[in-house]
């Protein structure tokens, strides 16, 4: 029999439909679980555990009168920290932030709670989200719960690891350069970075996403009929659509599908991440898609101007710090930001216009399919001390180069478990679609969950 913590958020609200559960008994499962993880994982922030029974509470009694407010109400869920929840203060994983109460939740945050979900608390994130890493001068180091000695990936990094551990069936994370599919990847979860502005986001830039981390297709699907929900604060949201999320079924014939296992730019590919994303395209192929290998389209220079922009932005909030709160940014981020001084005019702007050469490349390249395979990250999860695969400042986005790309293109990309490793690390497969066409992602995320093998069973905490 699955245990309570272990059950996806459809799971449970179908049971308390039938008033088999209730939200008050999952939510205490939820929290012992994390009682018996966190010490270990150290992934939350601001956990509310005497708020999140008293929601869980209420939710009890709206389902007993028939009069759920939403589609998971009653639902433990968490919430990345730097998405604000209404007085809670948003550290933005540094040690340089002033711990202000936040006045109101950000949109994310508001549709859950209109929703009814049990916000148990905050999952942990790096400094500023500018690392792959749960690496922070603020929250304790967050570690992967497959292997403790390695890290979730980031910067959702608390979310990622939250999700495997069994905090809840439903995670909100955000990503401007991988930093949802990462951490699902090295985690073994599931996750989507919808089209830019299909979930409102405040504040919204260039690239920024918010979007459900989760066990299962499902749950995200659900998830993500609460969270594309309209929102004045996003000057970039898209228009409202009427999108079936429940509608997950597709059939895969004729179809046709590219296959990037070159990045073009960063670290080379693993092999064993190689051959689990080559039999998930053989797959595929076998149910009748039309599969074809396509040139890389990412190039060093597109990679390097946009960290030199990334670096310029940085280097502004940076320096308007006093000194004595510089100082308790992380070392790699203070070395990784210092360049930003350097940089001239000219390399500033060619930088900021290699994030539109790479919009323009990765569309191109999509333009013949109507999906693209690809792993999510060249390498399994690395050390959990590290910033970075690299942990060199002056090589900071080596392991990006699969993700980024659809940020910049504002396409739907979706990471998804894809077998392991010899060492029994997490690969993932990501899934990128058309700009606007996230269900037919999820779907195509659907037809490699019923493809795949039996996944392996979730962790556990260790005893000792």
């Amino acid at each position: 029999m699955t245990a309570l913590h272990d059950l996806a958020a459809t799971e449970l609200v179908a049971l308390y439909r039938r008033r088999e559960l209730s939200p008050v008994e999952a939510t205490q499962a939820v929290l012992c679980r994390i009682a018996a993880w966190e010490p270990q994982l150290c992934a939350t922030y601001a956990l509310d555990a005497e708020g999140a029974l008293a929601a869980a509470r209420d939710s009890e009694a709206r389902w007993l009168k028939g009069e759920p407010l939403g589609p998971i109400d009653g639902v433990p869920s968490m919430i990345k920290e730097n998405i604000a929840t209404r007085g809670t203060p948003v550290p933005l994983g540094s040690a340089a932030t002033l711990l202000t109460p936040a006045a109101h939740d950000a949109p994310p945050a508001a549709r859950m709670r209109e929703s009814g979900a049990v916000i148990l608390g905050k999952t942990t994130m790096p400094d500023y989200g500018m690392l792959s890493s749960g690496l922070s001068s603020f929250h304790a180091l967050a570690r992967n719960p497959w292997d403790l000695s390695k890290g979730p990936g980031g910067s959702s990094a608390g979310a990622g690891a939250a999700a495997a551990a069994g905090y809840g069936p439903l995670h909100v994370g955000t990503d401007i350069g991988g930093s949802l599919r990462l951490p699902a990847c090295w985690c073994g979860i599931f996750t989507l970075k919808p089209s830019l502005g299909r979930i409102p986001i405040d504040p919204p830039y260039a690239g920024r996403c918010a979007g459900p981390m989760t066990r299962s297709v499902a749950d995200a699907a659900l998830l993500m009929r609460v969270l594309a929900q309209p929102d004045v604060r996003d000057t970039m949201s898209l228009p409202v659509q009427d999108i079936a999320w429940s509608r997950l079924d597709r059939d895969l014939r004729g179809l046709k599908i590219g296959l990037l296992l070159d990045a073009g730019a960063g670290l080379p590919l693993d092999p064993e991440i190689r051959a689990a994303v080559q039999t998930a395209a053989d797959h595929f192929a076998a149910a009748g898609a039309h599969v074809e290998t396509i040139a890389p389209f990412l190039t060093r220079t597109m990679l390097d101007g946009m960290d030199n922009f990334w670096r310029m932005r940085s280097w502004l909030d940076f320096s308007r710090l006093p000194e004595e709160r510089r100082a308790k940014v992380l070392p790699f981020i203070r070395e990784w930001v210092a360049r930003g001084a350097t940089l001239t005019a000219e390399q500033v702007f060619v930088g900021y216009s290699q994030m539109g050469a790479m919009r323009d490349a990765a569309v191109a390249a999509h333009r013949p399919f109507d999906f693209v395979l690809s792993p999510t990250a060249p390498i399994p999860a690395f050390a959990a001390e590290l910033a970075s695969p690299t942990d060199d400042p002056e090589r900071p986005l080596e392991h990006i180069g699969f993700t980024v790309v659809y940020n910049m293109s504002e396409q739907p990309a979706a990471s998804i478990d894809c077998g392991h490793t010899r060492a029994g690390l997490p690969i993932g497969l990501q899934i990128a679609g058309k700009r606007h066409d996230d269900l037919g992602v999820l779907q195509m995320s659907v037809a490699w969950e019923t493809m795949r093998p039996a996944p392996r069973t979730w962790p556990e905490p260790s005893s000792s």
